[in-house]
């Protein structure tokens, strides 16, 4: 069953949809930009699905979350048969947009465009490591949101605190069950555990 597309979004469904504050949507409608309308007899402000689009293609704002609803995860790590790995069954979900980056400076561009629900980071990058990367993500507010899992082959206990720290939500010690991190994923973004389609 899929849930029916909305036509109409209230300005803190805009918001979500477009990563930004409400107050920003609310600045863009109550200036114009954003056309939309009021509920009758109330302060409410509707903005009809074609308007958000265009408004959303207007100003560079990705559209694919009002398009399909997907989750969208960054693998960062530069062992590239992990990468197809998760990839891999990250598509077979169904239910995620994936991009993979394999070094610190790459992740930090694919961030800033792709805005990810979900980083996958590798701890050990040849560029840069995985706390600074962290803490980059943490400063942006505007990837509150975006959950962030480390993975890693030899780290110490107290390593995996600054991880934390730094502000990672998770860690997966390698070598790991490609179903476990699929598993973990979801839960950090509240969706259901994927029952196997096979």
């Amino acid at each position: 069953m899929s849930k029916a597309m909305k036509t109409v979004f209230t300005t803190g469904e805009a918001a979500k949809i477009c990563k930004v504050s409400q107050q920003t949507i609310i600045r863009c409608f109550d200036s114009g930009q954003l056309k939309g309308f009021r509920v009758p007899g109330s302060r409410f402000r509707r903005i009809p699905r074609d308007v958000l689009y265009k408004f959303m293609k207007e100003n560079g704002i990705p559209t694919d979350a009002l398009e399909s609803g997907k989750r969208k995860a960054l693998i960062v790590d530069d062992d590239k048969d992990l990468v197809e790995m998760i990839s891999e069954a990250l598509n077979r979900d169904g239910r995620f947009e994936v991009r993979s980056a394999n070094n610190g400076f790459d992740a930090g561009m694919v961030v800033k465009e792709f805005r990810p629900d979900v980083i996958i980071l590798d701890v050990m990058l040849p560029d840069i490591n995985g706390k600074e990367v962290c803490q980059r993500v943490r400063n942006d507010s505007t990837l509150d949101d975006t959950k962030i899992i480390c993975i890693s082959g030899m780290v110490e206990a107290d390593k995996v605190e600054e991880l934390k720290k730094a502000g990672a939500d998770e860690f997966l010690q390698k070598p790991f069950e490609i179903e476990k991190l699929v598993e973990l994923i979801c839960k950090k973004l509240d969706l259901e555990p994927a029952t196997s389609t096979y």
